[in-house]
């Protein structure tokens, strides 16, 4: 069950910095874009305020899957339970995300797991 927990962990770790890339390519892309001559006024506006909510929002769902699989790698309960969130809120991303967490709550429900993370 050991392995189980690490790989969900890596998988998690990956994920969240995915989302952190995903965040900042996405405030790197409207910014740049806002910058365009001839736009009018209200556009620029419209694109950097997407940018900046927009990338904030993507970073504040990436950054607890980074801090919870760091806490799955150091066996804290508290990075279990954090998981466990993520992975529910995470089910609606078809596929990917979807898969990682019915195998992560699978995985971190378990009787077994538990005590893994109890000792």
């Amino acid at each position: 069950m050991d392995t189980h927990v690490n790989v969900i962990a890596i998988l998690w770790i990956i994920s969240g910095i995915f989302g952190l890339f995903l965040a900042v390519g996405l405030f790197l892309i409207l910014i740049g874009v806002s910058y365009i001559p001839d736009m009018g006024h209200e556009a620029p506006v419209i694109l950097r305020l997407v940018a900046i909510w927009g990338s904030i929002f993507i970073a504040a769902f990436a950054a607890p899957e980074i801090i919870g699989g760091i806490g799955l790698m150091k066996k804290k309960e508290w990075g279990r339970i954090l998981v466990l969130v993520v992975s529910f809120l995470n089910l609606i991303w078809f596929p990917f995300w979807t898969a990682l967490g019915v195998y992560s709550i699978v995985v971190l429900l378990k009787e077994e797991t538990v005590q893994l993370f109890r000792t």
